[in-house]
């Protein structure tokens, strides 16, 4: 995966846009960009439930998040941007 600095956050690429972290003052955002597309098995995502093609992790202070669950879901994305068709 590439990191990149895009629109004022870093975002992870492989054959497109992957992940995408943002801070706020009380949770951290973690964007799918092709989260629909996505097998979410340890029910990770809980924002952005209404959009189209993303999905997003909130994190608060208090999360407790599975390392190893979170991994296989960034390595789903890199897959999906693997195999997705290019218009």
């Amino acid at each position: 995966m590439e990191r990149a600095w895009k629109w004022n956050t870093p975002v992870w690429s492989y054959k497109g846009n992957a992940v995408a972290a943002c801070a706020f003052k009380d949770h951290v955002k973690i964007n799918f960009f092709n989260g629909a597309s996505l097998t979410d098995v340890s029910g990770f995502f809980n924002a952005g439930l209404d959009a189209k093609t993303t999905r997003a992790i909130d994190l608060y202070e208090d999360d407790v998040l599975d390392e190893a669950a979170f991994i296989e879901l960034v390595r789903a994305a890199i897959s999906h941007n693997r195999t997705k068709v290019k218009k």
